[in-house]
């Protein structure tokens, strides 16, 4: 959702996969990996964007790694999945 990529685009082959893909880029590069029509509402503001914005990208990516584990066991509960959500929204909220 965050990347606008589907795990069976043309640019994943056998090295490189979605999951992979945000793993590799979720500190450094997250705004190289984000869909740029979810970007366009926060571009006046560049603080705004370097800040809260990049922060609540990282959190929401990470969730999406954490429930996208190639082992069942090793996902996120969606309990847990939950209580990071709401903490993306108040962040969105201040």
């Amino acid at each position: 959702m965050v990347t606008g990529k589907r795990p069976i685009d043309t640019m994943f082959n056998e090295n490189l996969n979605l999951h992979k893909l945000c793993k590799m880029k979720i500190h450094e590069g997250i705004l190289e990996i984000v869909d740029s029509h979810l970007l366009m509402p926060f571009l006046e503001d560049q603080r705004v964007m370097e800040n809260n914005i990049r922060e609540c990208l990282v959190m929401f990516v990470k969730i999406g790694i954490a429930c996208s584990e190639e082992f069942p066991t090793q996902r996120m509960l969606i309990k847990d999945v939950i209580v990071k959500l709401l903490e993306i929204k108040q962040k969105l909220h201040c």
